[in-house]
């Protein structure tokens, strides 16, 4: 029962105004034909600075379709979506593009990183398009490769490390404008189970650190690490597991 209670304080700690909120969110994407294919229907969801959340469902479900709203690389049909305060939809490309670079870090399956570049040249990506001087950004994803495990491996390619190291390089790279939400769209999906591990302490590590991790994946293991799931299907949320919040022994 103490326990319960102290989970339940724990939740309450994140009653703070939300850093995603999504209000009636539809998507749909045009055909060949003229009709329009519906994605997500009447998508509700808002999300507390600190939370650790997951999103499951089967393929085709939505969960691709509904990061990329939430990443700001898509606008829904109708719908609203407020990014920590923003409401995104009065935005444009330019407002839009800032505010991703403000707010969000990305973590994706394939690691998405350039391979003709340094390891330290691929972290410090998102410092370029925000205008820091080279010094300062060298500098940055230097402490952030540090941070991962790889200070040695500055210098090298992506080809000249493991799948898991490049994932290790992908963080970072997420990591660099200081988000406060990172999204992670299948991080683990290539990797081996003991490299998985290894990766997924890093996510428990950073939510530690007061960061909201937003995380897709099909594996009830890697789920396992968040506070909260979330399950799509058929484009509409079925279930959403919230801690103890929903739980009525609270």
């Amino acid at each position: 029962m103490l326990a319960a209670i102290s989970e339940c304080e724990e939740s309450f700690k994140l009653m703070d105004e939300p850093v995603i909120d999504v209000r009636g969110l539809y998507k749909s994407y045009p055909t060949a034909g003229g009709a329009d294919v519906p994605v997500l229907k009447d998508v509700n969801l808002m999300i507390r600075p600190g939370e650790y959340l997951v999103i499951m469902g089967p393929s085709g479900s939505g969960k691709s379709t509904f990061m990329n709203v939430l990443g700001c690389l898509d606008k829904p049909t109708h719908g609203e979506y407020y990014l920590n305060g923003h409401p995104t939809s009065k935005m444009d490309s330019d407002e839009l593009a800032g505010l991703r670079n403000q707010t969000l870090g990305f973590v994706f399956q394939g690691f998405n990183l350039l391979p003709r570049s340094t390891l330290l040249d691929n972290v410090a990506l998102p410092l370029v398009y925000a205008g820091v001087k080279k010094n300062i950004r060298s500098s940055a994803a230097r402490l952030l490769l540090e941070r991962v495990g790889l200070a040695r491996y500055c210098d090298a390619k992506p080809s000249q490390i493991s799948g898991g190291q490049q994932q290790r390089v992908a963080i970072a790279r997420a990591l660099v404008n200081n988000p406060k939400i990172i999204l992670a769209d299948e991080p683990t999906g290539n990797l081996d189970s003991k490299t998985s591990e290894e990766i997924m302490s890093i996510f428990d590590q950073l939510n530690q650190d007061g960061i909201t991790i937003l995380l897709v994946t099909h594996e009830s293991d890697i789920a396992s690490h968040a506070k909260r799931k979330i399950r799509f299907l058929d484009g509409r949320i079925i279930s959403d597991s919230q801690s103890c919040l929903l739980d009525s022994a609270c």
